[in-house]
């Protein structure tokens, strides 16, 4: 008689739904460990395992009583079954013919004489393995036992199914932030195509203003895109990319730098940050500095006191330029900046004087 259980009857399509959950040789997680510390405390067995049944080998999950991750297919007592119904209790594995000549079940001592366990279902119906308990002697499992390990069991697949669920939607929002990316990219060639065309100073400073508006809006969807934590980006990461699209668009006498802190942020966040530093630097480029006379723009972004502050700086002209009185896109820009510090509940400042203008604004680490 072959130790080996038999393969399931749709063992292709069992493997290729296992594979899709990713669950094979990630590291514990505490859910699944008290999973099985709990079963195994209800049904007071020594062993209670989170078992799947890959093409050559069980891996572990979670397990107490074992102190190791995965043993060969051959001598798997869950690989038969998984080919059972969905609970099965064998009172003695040595009166059962598919387990009589395992040695796990054969050893003299410490041998696995019992064995109860429901399996993992997949939603199409294939197993994936099971949650089962064993101990070293054979007995039996009341009602409230074996309907534990039934509910428990449920519950592992739940947690398999949420898990797959999240990766999914990581997995579509990346692509939608890509392509939202992509679109914005190209409706910001357009927009500097038309530019070249336009001599009017009012509609060139209208598409300059929407062409670096699309510009911050596609560099947070960049990131957005290359995040692994649902919303959250890097703003470091963020910042640094809105200022090199700023720098691209200044002229060569003037330099942009910028230094923040490694922070997670959502998107509504850092979108609010990326306007205020985009009106900011295009309000000193146009401004803050003459054709003859060059100079910098510095950002940063710093926590200090569970607050976070941002200083936008130029060392241009300041109050000795000669400002013409704000026309509808200044304005605009004005007021973008002041409902962006209104969305993140920050005290915003501005400040102009013979060595630049600078900008400030303080608002509170989200919870």
């Amino acid at each position: 008689m072959s130790l080996r259980a038999e393969a399931h009857p749709e063992q292709a399509e069992r493997l290729k739904t296992l594979y899709r959950y990713q669950i094979l040789d990630t590291p514990r997680e505490e859910e699944f460990d008290e999973i099985v510390a709990l079963t195994a405390q209800i049904c007071d067995a020594p062993i209670s395992v989170i078992n799947i049944i890959d093409a050559e080998r069980q891996w572990f999950k979670a397990e107490v009583g074992l102190g190791t991750r995965e043993t060969p297919i051959d001598t798997s007592i869950c690989a038969h079954i998984i080919l059972d119904e969905d609970f099965v209790e064998i009172e003695d594995t040595l009166n059962d013919p598919r387990l009589a000549d395992n040695p796990l079940c054969l050893a003299e001592t410490g041998g696995l004489r019992f064995y109860a366990g429901a399996r993992l279902v997949a939603p199409n119906g294939m197993p994936l393995g099971t949650l089962c308990v064993l101990d070293n002697q054979p007995r039996q499992l009341n009602d409230l036992q074996r309907s534990a390990i039934r509910v428990l069991a449920r519950q592992v697949m739940k947690q398999f199914e949420l898990r797959l669920a999240l990766r999914d939607q990581e997995v579509l929002r990346g692509e939608i932030d890509h392509r939202v990316k992509n679109s914005l990219q190209t409706v910001s060639s357009i927009v500097r195509l038309y530019l070249r065309s336009v001599e009017d100073e009012t509609a060139r400073d209208a598409l300059t203003a929407v062409q670096r508006r699309i510009d911050a809006i596609g560099a947070l969807h960049e990131q957005l895109q290359g995040s692994s934590s649902g919303q959250q980006i890097d703003i470091k990461r963020f910042l640094e990319r809105v200022v090199g699209l700023l720098q691209e668009t200044a002229p060569d006498n003037v330099r942009i730098h910028a230094e923040a802190v490694h922070a997670a942020m959502d998107s509504d966040t850092a979108s609010a940050l990326g306007m205020i530093v985009s009106e900011f630097v295009a309000n000193s480029l146009k401004h803050g500095f003459s054709d003859a006379q060059g100079g910098n723009v510095t950002i940063e972004l710093k926590e200090q006191g569970g607050e976070m502050i941002l200083a936008c700086s130029d060392d241009g002209l300041g109050s000795k330029a000669h400002r013409p009185k704000l026309g509808k896109i200044g304005s605009l820009g004005t007021n973008i900046m002041n409902a962006a510090a209104s969305r993140l509940n920050g005290n915003f400042a501005q400040e102009l004087d013979e060595n630049g203008s600078r900008l400030f604004l303080t608002f509170p680490l989200a919870d």
